[in-house]
């Protein structure tokens, strides 16, 4: 079911999978990669978050963050707008938590691709949930994710990416933009959250796939809670979206971990 929530002044686009959840069993909270959205979550194959929800038999949240899908773009987004290298922070400890109280959504588990997971992981530092599923997410900053993304700004000038977004945002250069600037600036190549991982006290299932282009395994490597407990699952062939490549084994590996959970 769409809808639009006002959060902060901006209104932001929301899908509810209702899977018939049982009473008191914690709501599955999707946050979508850097160039995602709602319906690049949905529209892919198999509608893998429905897909996920139905067989965990929980219920779904699925939004696209703000100058994302159909979400409020972010005006002048490339000037006064411009994302600084902490938009993962204000996403995490600021708009989500915010969305959470407004939707009456209490300790869910949250589920993020790349910069979802790092969102993901930024929440739970901080913030109660039942788990967290992170896949491809970014700790810190390599080598390997700036060329990547270097190479996604020439492909999106001179090639064909930008018309392929346009199928999944309204103002695809809100989405492209805030997200390519930000992450090939000088002052992002210090970001990391290794740090702040420790805090966790929530199960954390952590995948990646072998070969990722945006990352190394390092990345899920480095995730290691103080007392939070950690699971790791490297796949194999795989590149940076498990859920397209591995779908199958995401579904049922996550379930698994899940079950485990309290």
């Amino acid at each position: 079911m769409m809808a639009w929530i006002n959060i902060n002044g901006v209104s932001l686009e929301v899908e509810r999978i209702n899977a018939g959840s049982p009473p008191g069993r914690a709501p599955l909270v999707f946050l979508h990669e850097g160039l995602g959205s709602v319906a690049q979550w949905t529209s892919r194959e198999g509608n893998w978050p429905r897909a996920l929800c139905t067989v965990c038999e929980r219920d779904g949240l699925v939004y696209s963050r703000r100058g994302y899908g159909r979400s409020d773009p972010i005006p002048d987004v490339r000037g006064a707008n411009r994302h600084g290298p902490d938009y993962m922070h204000r996403e995490a400890l600021m708009v989500l938590p915010a969305l959470l109280q407004t939707l009456g959504l209490q300790q869910p588990v949250l589920l993020g691709h790349s910069d979802g997971g790092t969102i993901a992981l930024l929440h739970a530092s901080q913030h109660p949930v039942s788990a967290c599923v992170v896949m491809a997410p970014h700790v810190m900053v390599e080598s390997i994710s700036i060329e990547a993304i270097t190479a996604a700004r020439e492909a999106y000038l001179q090639g064909n990416l930008r018309e392929r977004l346009r199928h999944y945002h309204d103002d695809v250069d809100s989405a492209f933009w805030q997200w390519n600037d930000v992450w090939l600036s000088p002052e992002f190549r210090a970001f990391d959250i290794r740090h702040d991982c420790r805090r966790i006290n929530a199960p954390v299932l952590a995948i990646q796939g072998r070969q990722d282009p945006y990352g190394t395994l390092q990345q899920i490597e480095d995730i290691r809670p103080d007392h939070g407990r950690i699971e790791r699952l490297v796949l194999d062939p795989c590149g940076h979206v498990p859920q397209r490549d591995q779908f199958q084994v995401c579904l049922d590996h996550i379930a698994s971990f899940l079950a485990t959970c309290p």
